[in-house]
């Protein structure tokens, strides 16, 4: 079946939190609501624009309204959990969500407001999540413009910030897609040595790649990272941490602008009554 509009996910999200013990995070609620679903690889890899699929997007919209109708929470860490309303509901009338929240959108909007629809879907109040999904996909694109050499100095520059040592680009042809290595260090005493990849990617980052990856670090380092502009598929996830198998760790293309604001690498923010995120595109191509 393809993804569902927005409002056909109220249900299966609801259903997916309660599964998941009331609290996940965005990735999970995706999973789950996947295989809730029987969602094909095609299914959840169908790309809604730029780098976004159409699952993650109609799925921020559907969180948004359980968050506005009460039923849904979300803290600054990104882990959603269930309020006390959603606790007791199983499921949702999807019809009465729709109404509930754009009634009261309806009576908070400025008068003049323009109002602006996507997909049949009306303009609500847009949580931050939603204007995440802008900023996010405004970097990306940057990121996807850089040189191969620039992103990977990129890539050093966020492991450095993030606390690795002996960082360095290899970029060797016919290395099997390594390019560089590091050492992390855990409270001060324990050590490994990892190896990463970069990978500029429009779409998704299938399966054989995470095992042609695995077979040039076996015997190499502790640990393989996998870092990528674009996402990754479910197969790609499940054989990164398949057991019995030296451990990837992967790093998607939303996971890593937010790490970029994180460490404030080329992006900063401005407070404003919103958050305002800010994206310096001469900084990447400078790099």
């Amino acid at each position: 079946m393809t993804v569902p509009k927005y409002d056909d996910l109220f249900g299966p999200l609801l259903q997916a939190m309660h599964s998941l013990g009331g609290s996940a995070s965005v990735s999970e609620q995706e999973d789950a609501v996947a295989d809730i679903l029987k969602l094909t690889e095609e299914d959840i890899s169908d790309i809604h624009r730029g780098n976004r699929t159409k699952l993650s997007y109609r799925l921020a919209w559907a969180r948004n309204y359980l968050k506005n109708y009460g039923l849904l929470d979300n803290s600054a860490r990104g882990v959603w959990a269930l309020t006390s309303e959603g606790q007791k509901r199983h499921t949702v009338d999807k019809a009465a969500v729709k109404k509930g929240v754009n009634s009261a959108y309806l009576e908070k909007k400025e008068d003049g407001a323009e109002e602006k629809q996507e997909e049949g879907i009306p303009a609500t109040a847009a949580s931050s999540e939603l204007e995440d999904i802008k900023w996010e996909d405004r970097l990306l694109d940057v990121l996807k413009s850089m040189p191969p050499d620039g992103f990977e100095r990129l890539c050093q520059r966020v492991l450095r910030e993030s606390g690795f040592i002996q960082v360095e680009v290899t970029g060797r042809s016919n290395d099997g897609g390594i390019d560089g290595k590091g050492v992390v260090r855990i409270g001060g005493l324990l050590s490994f040595h990892v190896i990463f990849q970069c990978k500029r990617y429009q779409g998704t980052v299938s399966s054989p790649t995470v095992r042609d990856f695995r077979g040039a670090m076996v015997g190499r380092a502790d640990k393989g990272l996998l870092i990528t502009t674009g996402s990754f598929t479910k197969d790609a996830k499940l054989e990164a941490q398949r057991d019995g198998a030296p451990p990837i760790d992967l790093i998607d293309g939303e996971s890593l602008v937010q790490k970029l604001k994180e460490l404030g690498i080329g992006v900063h923010t401005k407070q404003r009554i919103v958050e305002m995120v800010i994206i310096d595109s001469s900084f990447f191509h400078g790099i």
